[in-house]
């Protein structure tokens, strides 16, 4: 592999409030149109998850939502509104831990996770909605990543991130959570160091280093920049899951 490269992450500012049905692929065209960036071979656009599941509709009013007996439990303990866990419940395999103002969850995607990824913030109308997690997000990764060749003609990688904590940090990070064109997981073992060392265990979470570095530039408050091209990613591409990053259960050793 050669040595360092330039990597450019470019913010796409200006895409308006996403609603239920509007075309990520031409929000996302205008806005490489209005930086001057269109889209090249082997570009990545790396998408903050809440546009994605605010077109697809993943918006759910809690006035919808009947808690259940378990529900009203963990919300009592957890001191949160019944209504969104009994969403967590719908949205989990399973409830790992129950403290005053956190529940971690293992959400049906695979993530162990707060809240099952369900959130209010940057979300119009108040405190009476909340936002889930796209039902696949590999699946709307390859479709936006289809169309955007099928419009302009280019192989490009899309990269569909949240933001997650970390066993035993503070401050949450970008994380992958969607992946199409680009490697989940670059596995180095058989490699060699500087100094002619085999590398027996490494493998690099290439889509979480990405998303990180992505969510340094889109930012996780009021920035309003859901969105950012990135050129120049090194890593081989091939097709990919998310799924390739998720340690299984047996190996898990926080649980």
């Amino acid at each position: 592999m050669a040595h360092l490269r330039e990597l450019r992450i470019i913010a796409l500012p200006g895409i308006p409030e996403v609603t239920q049905g509007a075309s990520l692929v031409d929000l996302l065209l205008a806005a490489t149109a209005r930086t001057n960036t269109p889209l090249q071979s082997n570009d990545i656009l790396v998408l903050a998850q809440k546009i994605v599941s605010k077109a697809e509709g993943r918006k759910v009013a809690l006035a919808s939502i009947m808690p259940s007996t378990r529900a009203q439990s963990i919300a009592n303990e957890a001191l949160k509104d019944p209504c969104i866990v009994e969403l967590m419940l719908r949205e989990s395999n399973q409830v790992l831990r129950v403290k005053p103002g956190i529940i971690i969850t293992e959400h049906k995607l695979g993530f162990i996770m707060a809240n099952a990824g369900i959130d209010q913030s940057n979300l119009p109308g108040g405190d009476d909605a909340v936002l889930l997690l796209p039902v696949d997000p590999d699946a709307s990764a390859r479709k936006l990543r289809d169309e955007l060749k099928e419009k302009q003609g280019v192989e490009i990688g899309v990269l569909i991130i949240d933001s997650f904590g970390r066993a035993w940090r503070h401050g949450v990070t970008g994380t992958a959570i969607g992946v199409a064109g680009l490697p989940a997981l670059v596995d180095q073992r058989g490699n060699t160091d500087r100094e002619g060392r085999v590398l027996k265990v490494t493998q690099v979470a290439a889509a979480d280093e990405l998303a990180a570095a992505a969510s340094l530039v889109m930012g996780q408050a009021d920035e309003g920049t859901p969105a950012v091209l990135v050129r120049g990613f090194h890593y081989a591409r091939r097709e990919s899951s998310v799924q390739e990053l998720l340690r299984p259960e047996a190996e898990d050793l926080f649980r």
